[in-house]
């Protein structure tokens, strides 16, 4: 039967927690991951790429590993500042077109990149790219969660950072392509030309988070049409009343300030989360950004250092989609378990005599250790905080771990212009998995007191009057 806004029946209350935690997961559920997994994809193809493309650079651009440092630091640093800002935006305006403008940016900066002339242009054009690259993953990331059960929160968000991943794995040999026939400049263009295709698709299917609208008190005929499509049956029309009843922060993000993050329950929490996604993310950074150069140094063929980083990001994301569902039920503790061992496999790196062939084995499983780590980082991000700041919480939460990001590529380009030996470098890299294991446990303690003190959903979903009769 359909609804009109001229439909009699008195307006109700529909709690849109109990619509979204009962649901079973359909159609446009799947739909929405499939369209983030994508977005994310191109995310992290554009992100990752650079690292394969910098060999490239060294040898057109004559640029030396200090200025390499710069390069990938730029970039981290553009999407540390880029998280903050559309996490902001994502509040006040809405997810669906602050994540359809991130898109628009990161493909036409992409571009504009294969245009460079110098390290000059390139730096501060990599710098705009971050900035827009940067902002997606929390906006996505805070959109899939709020239209799920928290009980697949942390598998959804893992799914939607598999695309990001795979577009890292698919950076290697593409550039390896590509790259040799028609220069470096044509992996930015493929991925600016790619990125730009997909805007209007977005603009046709992406929906907003109707409980983000529901808490912000907007465009109800768009949260009964998303409240109808995750619950059929149920009957919503524009003129009911929507409330969300697990989330206890104001309902505006007009006043955000960082102190949000850091009252009441959310303190600890906050810390926590961001020391364990820093040293994830200068684990994750370090490997991305160095691997390729540090394997050619230690004897592997360019070829090889790009395979041996593409395999890697497989194995990231085989353990990423093996720890999803045991992060939905455990929380934090379950991801800890991946930096206690990636800790001891970067010490053998370093310091065992290990054959060339002994070397790679380790890596591909030290480093699956330490994106699986980053996985879990992910896929936690938004879940702690309310709908009205959770792009904000997810946004700082990432953008905090960009420190690790930034200082991981300039600490080793300096270290290797010093004469280093690279093996070495991952000695000290068996720090940052340290780092993130011990607060990961701390923050696991805490997220237990808090789920304990979070309301549940009732056991009875308020439907209009005229669904009555066809609820299942």
């Amino acid at each position: 039967m359909s609804m009109t806004a001229t439909d009699p029946s008195p307006p109700v209350v529909i709690e849109v927690t109990d619509v979204i935690e009962r649901q079973r997961i359909n159609a446009f559920v799947i739909r929405l991951v499939a369209i983030s997994w994508t977005v994310t994809f191109l995310d992290g193809f554009d992100m990752l790429v650079i690292s394969f493309v910098a060999p490239y650079l060294r040898d057109g651009f004559g640029a030396d590993v200090i200025s390499l440092g710069e390069l990938f630091a730029v970039g981290v640093f553009g999407a540390m500042l880029g998280g903050i800002a559309f996490g902001w935006l994502g509040d006040r305006y809405g997810r669906r077109p602050i994540i359809i403008a991130s898109v628009v940016a990161f493909g036409a900066t992409s571009m504009a990149i294969a245009l460079a002339p110098n390290m000059q242009v390139l730096l501060a054009l990599r710098f705009l790219n971050g900035v827009a690259l940067g902002g997606l993953m929390p906006l996505a990331w805070a959109l899939n969660i709020e239209y799920v059960p928290r009980r697949y929160r942390a598998t959804v968000v893992t799914v939607i950072m598999m695309g990001y991943t795979l577009g890292g794995v698919v950076a290697g040999p593409m550039t390896v392509w590509l790259a040799p026939l028609y220069g470096w400049q044509s992996v930015f263009m493929v991925s600016g030309v790619a990125t730009l295709l997909l805007v209007p698709l977005l603009f046709a299917l992406l929906p907003e988070s109707a409980r983000y609208l529901a808490v912000k008190g907007r465009s109800p005929d768009k949260i009964a049409k998303a409240l109808n499509a995750l619950a059929p049956g149920l009957g919503a029309r524009p003129q009911d009343r929507f409330m969300v009843t697990d989330e206890t922060a104001p309902a505006t993000g007009k006043g955000f300030r960082i102190a949000t993050l850091f009252k009441g329950d959310l303190r600890p929490i906050t810390s926590l989360l961001w020391l364990a996604y820093i040293g994830s993310s200068m684990a994750v950074y370090f490997k991305s950004n160095w691997g390729p150069i540090i394997f050619e140094d230690v004897g592997f063929t360019r070829t090889q250092a790009a395979m041996i980083m593409s395999v890697s990001s497989i194995g990231g994301s085989l353990a990423g989609l093996a720890l999803m569902r045991f992060t939905d039920r455990l929380g934090p503790i379950a991801i800890a378990f991946y930096p206690m061992l990636a800790a001891p496999l970067l010490l053998v790196m370093g310091l065992a005599p290990v054959s060339l062939q002994g070397l790679a084995a380790f890596s591909l499983l030290s480093m699956a250790m330490i994106s699986g780590t980053h996985f879990g980082m992910h896929s936690i991000a938004g879940i702690f905080y309310p709908s009205a700041i959770r792009a904000n919480g997810a946004g700082w939460a990432t953008s905090v771990a960009k420190i690790g990001s930034i200082f991981a590529p300039l600490l080793g380009g300096y270290l290797l212009a010093m004469n280093m030996p690279p093996r070495l470098l991952f000695v000290l890299l068996a720090a940052t998995p340290l780092l993130s294991c011990v607060s990961l446990l701390l923050l696991a303690r805490v997220g237990k007191r808090q789920a304990a003190r979070t309301p549940v959903p009732t056991d009875n979903i308020v439907l209009p009057a005229h669904a009555v009769a066809t609820k299942p």
